[in-house]
């Protein structure tokens, strides 16, 4: 079973960079993409990027595209979130989560991590 760790949270002035990373415990079989949401306080958990494990296609959120990248390296089952020109807006928990081959559902969570982007 695919169990995803985060890691790289904290504290960031705006216009600041963070790079988060996301390790597949358990190795990545049975897992087709890795994506990352975020929780706001008071907000609904919303999807932010996603990339598959084969062919690495990428997928973004409007609110992060051309600030935020995702990628990959599969010999290491890790994702990357990287971060660029933060904003307030940005603050939030951060989960990586693995979309399962067999339902193509975002099955497996990670606990999250914590973004602080200070104004």
């Amino acid at each position: 079973q695919v169990r995803p760790v985060e890691s790289g949270g904290g504290l960031v002035q705006a216009g600041g960079s963070r790079r988060l990373s996301c390790t597949a415990s358990g190795g990545t079989f049975g897992s087709y993409a890795m994506g990352w949401f975020r929780q706001a306080p008071g907000k609904e958990r919303e999807f932010v990027a996603s990339i598959r494990w084969s062919g690495g296609n990428t997928y973004y959120a409007d609110s992060v595209r051309g600030r935020f990248t995702i990628s990959r390296d599969n010999a290491k089952n890790t994702v990357i979130l990287q971060m660029n020109s933060l904003k307030p807006d940005d603050t939030a928990v951060y989960y990586c989560a693995a979309q399962a081959i067999a339902t193509m559902r975002y099955e497996y969570w990670g606990q999250g991590t914590q973004v602080t982007v200070s104004s």
